[in-house]
């Protein structure tokens, strides 16, 4: 076809109405002039009309073959498929209702899914110049089998990794929490530390001024900050803030830039409130900090971005990464000898994803995410199955219909089309409804996954649509196909000659394998909900050592409040005193550590070469009532007190775990630690600390720590005055006295100093998240295709027993009681359920092997759960199948002997 005339057809198809009324009156004008022909040959009016008629032909055909020529015949084809199927869809709203609800189920649920696991993995970060070649840099260590991964470094080792050479790019970035403004104003806001090498690997000019380069990321420089653009909105109206004063933390910065509207930089989450150079970071720690931030590798704090060069391939850079690694090492090691040898640990650096979450350090949530979005494909699966197996009954039911229009000369090719049109008018349907649900569900998943604020419009959000329409046209291939296929390959001269009953009551083998299929995918989504449900229970009962719902936890910031030791440690005994007196608080003590943090210090203990080769050791400095604060119990020994102060001999707590690792087979009591804390602190060079209690295991890396190895410290001896963080124990729960405590502890505050407060019972619930994410999410799908699959079933045998109604009429005429048919029906579901279940469950057990790693002391292939998950369904089969069971009970023996 010409450009020419494809323009006159589609001038043509837009007037075709006019030119069909055109044509129709100029062929009756022919045989209005052929029949006055024949008029005037002598024959009558109404012969002559008769025969001008016969000698034209087909009227309807050659119209038909004029609009084909004019027009776009398959664009009309399709135009009449629809119409045809929005008319059949009016006919049957249920039908049509039940369709378009499954689809949006299963739709729904994959839409939600992807645009969840989209932000958290593949979605480039905003405004980044090359996101194919920017990467953060992953460091690995493997230790006996055992493989650590690390992101955040030392900022020495940061200038270490960025000499690799021929890379690329460097730039470094750090996130904290800090106060921002001044007085009232002031609040806890996200702070981004970042090297001025960082800007140049986004292209994102700044709203208004600048951003700081290379001579002001320096602790000498004076300190410039740059405010995101929410922040510029909602506290500076977007008004001039170019050289105005900032208070970050205890420093006060210059605002000199603002950043453009939705800039994360490469950072999780929301966007920074502020971004200020790194180097200024260690001002807003201790003295120590700021000494040795640049020249030790004790504090890991730094994360480093690359941006490698385009000829420069990911395997080659992360080969340069490793050797930068390695002298970084090697100079680490001449500061300290201790540092392990690099035969030992094999380290390695990797370029990865700037996103954790895609990256070699992806955790175990990250895994159980991509198990859960592959648990919502199943869902539309089971969908897809339930449909299918609706339009095959449809498509049974119309199977007469169906072959009379074959006979009347309907192409199979036009009648399969005018299924697959109707699958995907319905899909199209679903998938709407599916993206409206998606955005309802996707907000309750946001809260489980996305950090908190995280935007969820997916009206807005082309990836997810695209996501969308792409389920809802294999949702239509896959229900319209087999409808299709069934329909077109109908024997026209056996269903002609049959009766109307024997037309319609046809038994469909691939409805039996659909629901078969259904119901094994629903007791494998099953049997991973109970898993899941069991490995949170099993986290949530294992023995922390400790009781956590009643604490709260308090963290002063004295926001630069000018305090030397003597302040410091009076500081301390007043704002204990100050938590003491709040009504409901039984006991407070300070401390120096959050809960499942990172507290090493290096250890000497007589008679073992390395203390570190045998594991972690975890210490915690604190004042003497965080024992009963924590409600860890002493097995034998005591507490350090008051007494044990300054200039009073060293002493030490240790837990049960690591008093049998250091002294197997002798009392741990009375015997001698050194404790290297402090900047470049031998252990071997400080005086003997004396162990005087054994404590309780506790929890204070993980929840799944083992061994336990945890010292605890007096702070008197080991950081006087140096606590910023409380623990109150109160009557009641910790999370309902949170406001009362800060406005208590608020009032006793110097300055413009504040707390932080947090129910601790919070931190202990994160590091179950996991679970509770599997859990929730696997119950939610798992329940959602079960009721999937007993729809699927309860349809099916209230179809067979309607249309085997004549079937159940002749048994009770020839003395079937009512409860024989009952039995008959519900052992048909119950069959059809107990296959279901035997391949479900089989597929359980081989996946068993890959979800092991995912649980939490429970086993993949736990025979009590799969027993259970397999009673359940077979009782729910024979719920479903009772109502059409009872109705088949009451069949009319009189109405089927009538119709014979």
């Amino acid at each position: 076809m010409t450009l020419r005339e494809m323009f006159g057809r589609m001038a043509a198809w837009f007037r075709r109405d006019a030119l069909d009324r055109e044509m129709a009156a100029e062929l009756e004008a022919h045989v209005d002039m052929l029949a006055r022909d024949l008029e005037r040959e002598g024959m009558s009016p109404a012969d002559a009309r008769v025969a001008a008629r016969r000698q034209m032909g087909n009227v309807t055909s050659q119209r038909e073959q004029s609009r084909d020529a004019w027009g776009f015949p398959r664009l009309d084809a399709v135009g009449q498929d629809l119409r045809y199927a929005i008319r059949g869809l009016r006919r049957s709203p249920a039908f049509t209702a039940a369709v378009i609800a499954t689809l949006a189920l299963g739709i729904g649920a994959n839409v939600a899914m992807f645009a969840v696991l989209d932000r958290l993995m593949f979605r480039p970060l905003p405004y980044v110049k090359a996101p194919d070649h920017t990467h953060l840099v992953y460091l690995q260590t493997t230790f006996r089998g055992t493989t650590s991964t690390n992101t955040v470094f030392p900022y020495l080792r940061y200038l270490t990794l960025s000499e690799a050479k021929g890379v690329g790019e460097f730039a470094a970035q750090s996130e904290w929490r800090f106060a921002v403004g001044s007085g009232d104003a002031s609040r806890v806001r996200k702070v981004a530390g970042v090297s001025a090498s960082y800007w140049p690997l986004f292209d994102a000019p700044p709203s208004l001024g600048r951003y700081f380069v290379a001579s002001e990321d320096d602790m000498a420089a004076q300190p410039v900050a740059v405010i995101s653009d929410a922040l510029w909105t909602n506290d500076y109206a977007r008004g001039d803030v170019v050289g105005k004063s900032l208070k970050v933390g205890v420093v006060n910065y210059t605002i000199v830039g603002v950043s453009p509207p939705g800039f994360v930089g490469a950072t999780a989450g929301l966007s920074p409130d502020v971004f200020v150079p790194i180097s200024t970071i260690p001002l807003n720690q201790s003295p120590f900090s700021q000494q040795s931030f640049r020249a030790d590798y004790n504090w890991d704090w730094v994360q480093v971005l690359v941006r490698r060069r385009p000829d420069v391939s990911i395997d080659a850079a992360s080969r340069s990464l490793s050797e930068a690694y390695i002298r970084s090492r090697a100079l680490a090691r001449a500061i300290n000898p201790r540092v392990m040898a690099d035969s030992l640990v094999h380290p390695r650096a990797i370029a990865g994803p700037v996103k954790q979450s895609a990256g070699p350090d992806a955790g175990l949530e990250a895994r159980v995410l991509l198990w859960v979005t592959g648990v919502a494909a199943m869902v539309l699966l089971i969908a897809c199955a339930n449909v299918a197996s609706l339009m095959l009954a449809r498509v049974i039911r119309r199977r007469r219909e169906i072959t009379v229009r074959l006979a009347l000369g309907v192409s199979r090719g036009r009648l399969a089309g005018q299924f697959i049109t109707e699958g995907l008018l319905l899909a199209v349907l679903g998938g709407i409804a599916g993206v409206i649900l998606a955005q309802w569900a996707g907000v309750a998943i946001r809260g489980l996954l996305l950090p908190e604020g995280s935007p969820f419009k997916l009206a807005e959000d082309w990836r997810t649509l695209g996501v969308a329409l792409a389920c809802a046209t294999g949702a239509a291939l896959i229900t319209a196909i087999g409808p299709a296929i069934v329909a077109t390959r109908s024997d026209l001269a056996a269903t002609l000659k049959a009766g109307a009953r024997e037309g319609t009551h046809q038994r469909s083998n691939a409805r039996l394998l659909l629901l078969v299929g259904q119901g094994a995918m629903s007791a494998l989504l099953l049997v991973g909900a109970a898993l899941f449900v069991r490995s949170l229970g099993n986290a949530q009962n294992v023995s922390l050592g400790y009781d956590a719902r009643p604490v709260v936890e308090a963290v002063t910031d004295y926001r630069g409040f000018p305090m030397d030791s003597a302040t410091s440690v009076a500081m301390r005994r007043r704002m204990l005193a100050a938590a003491q007196a709040i009504p409901g608080v039984r006991y407070a003590a300070a401390f120096n550590s959050r809960l499942f943090g990172t507290n090493t210090a290096e250890l000497a203990v007589d008679g073992i070469d390395s203390v570190s080769a045998l594991g972690r050791f975890n210490f915690q400095v604190s004042t003497p009532d965080y024992f009963k604060v924590m409600d860890i119990k002493l097995v034998r020994g005591r507490s350090y007190t008051d007494a044990d102060g300054v200039g009073a001999p060293r002493v030490v707590v240790v837990s049960e775990a690591m008093g049998k690792a250091l002294w197997p087979g002798r009392d741990p009591i009375g015997q001698c630690i050194r404790v290297g804390i402090g900047y470049r602190s031998d252990p071997r060079q400080q005086p003997c600390t004396t162990v005087i209690g054994i404590a309780n295991n506790t929890a204070q890396q993980n929840i799944t720590d083992d061994p336990r190895y945890m010292y605890y410290l007096p702070e008197s001896q080991f950081m006087p005055g140096g606590l910023r963080a409380l623990l109150l124990r109160m009557d009641g729960e910790g999370r309902n006295e949170m406001e009362r405590v800060r406005r208590a502890l608020n009032a006793a505050m110097p300055g413009d100093g504040f707390v932080v407060v947090r129910p601790l019972q919070e931190v202990v619930d994160d590091k179950s998240r996991s679970w509770r994410l599997g859990a929730t999410l696997f119950v939610a799908f798992g329940a959602l295709a079960l009721l999937v699959t007993v729809v699927g079933l309860y349809g099916m045998i209230n179809y067979n027993v309607a249309q085997r109604s004549h079937e159940m009429g002749v048994r009770v005429a020839l003395g079937a009681r009512p409860a024989e048919l009952v039995r008959l029906v519900v052992g048909q579901g119950m069959l059809l359920m107990l296959a279901s279940v035997a391949v479900g469950l089989f597929g359980a057990w081989v996946a068993g092997r890959w979800v092991q790693p995912l649980l939490f002391q429970q086993s993949a292939r736990d025979p009590i759960i799969y027993a259970a998950i397999g009673v359940m369904m077979v009782v729910v089969a024979a719920v479903a199948s009772t109502a059409p069971a009872m109705r088949a009970a009451r069949a009319d023996p009189n109405s089927a002997l009538r119709s014979d």
